[in-house]
């Protein structure tokens, strides 16, 4: 008896300072930020050139623009992932370059050489400048296509909450923070541990604009059951295209833009 109490003890102890850890940690195991200085050019985007976008609270935060190339076409803003820097994404952005749209991608706080600490409240002051700024381009919110790529979908649905935007596209979303912590660490009480919660699902169906969700079928990373659940909530129209053969990062290998593109035609 006495051996089997020290062991439920050492387990019960190893449980709890488990979920300390997680939660002390969390943010460090959520952002992967790449600190660098980004030439746009060195990754192929020698037409964007390079911006400040001023935050609320006082940042001023690096970004790629360029304008769009007629007055009918869209601007897109890009909102990244937690990993990396905007660099990894001047491939992605490129169909929408040819398109003639225009393009803002933000970098975030903390990431390459910005300033500052990334939080859910601090990306989504990110997210609201990134349009603020656009306003001052001149660029309409009706001519605005809102992009959220993994993490990023939960800034993009935030920030496109009751706006009446060209589009909202989301790529691999998850459902909220909680739930996809809890698919990653399924004996832990997610609700209670994460911090940074993202919880597109409840906040979906404020969205006033055509959305369309791109998930890979073969997802590690957000299983694309999540953005079928936050497909479900959302109000029409609305699409949910799935990729069978991608994971979480290479949509775009399987025509991914092509279909946003499309989708972006119709629902225009």
């Amino acid at each position: 008896m006495k051996n089997m109490m020290s062991f439920v003890f050492v387990v019960v102890a190893i449980y709890i300072g488990s979920s300390v850890f997680l939660y002390l940690f969390q943010r460090s195991l959520m952002y992967h930020p790449s600190s660098a200085h980004l030439d746009p050019a060195a990754f192929g985007v020698a037409e964007m050139e390079i911006v400040k976008v001023e935050t609320a609270d006082g940042l001023s935060l690096t970004a790629w623009y360029r304008a769009p190339q007629n007055d009918d076409a869209p601007t897109l803003l890009y909102l990244h992932g937690n990993a990396g820097h905007i660099g990894y994404r001047a491939g992605k952005v490129r169909p929408y370059l040819e398109a003639g749209y225009g393009v803002l991608l933000l970098s975030y706080r903390g990431y390459g050489t910005n300033h500052g600490y990334p939080t859910e409240q601090n990306l989504y002051k990110d997210g609201q400048a990134a349009l603020a700024f656009l306003a001052d381009k001149q660029i309409p919110i009706f001519k605005t296509i809102i992009y959220g790529e993994s993490l990023g979908a939960g800034v993009a649905v935030e920030i496109a909450q009751n706006k009446a935007i060209f589009g909202l596209v989301l790529e691999a979303p998850f459902s909220s923070m909680v739930d996809a912590a809890s698919h990653h660490f399924k004996f832990f009480p997610a609700a209670l541990i994460v911090r940074d919660k993202y919880d597109s699902l409840s906040k979906i169906s404020n969205i006033k604009a055509p959305v369309l969700i791109l998930h890979g079928l073969k997802d590690r990373t957000v299983p694309a059951h999540l953005g079928r659940k936050l497909y479900d909530a959302a109000p029409s129209p609305k699409e949910f295209y799935e990729f069978p053969e991608a994971g979480h990062n290479n949509l775009y290998e399987y025509g991914a833009p092509e279909r946003v593109i499309a989708f972006l035609e119709v629902n225009s």
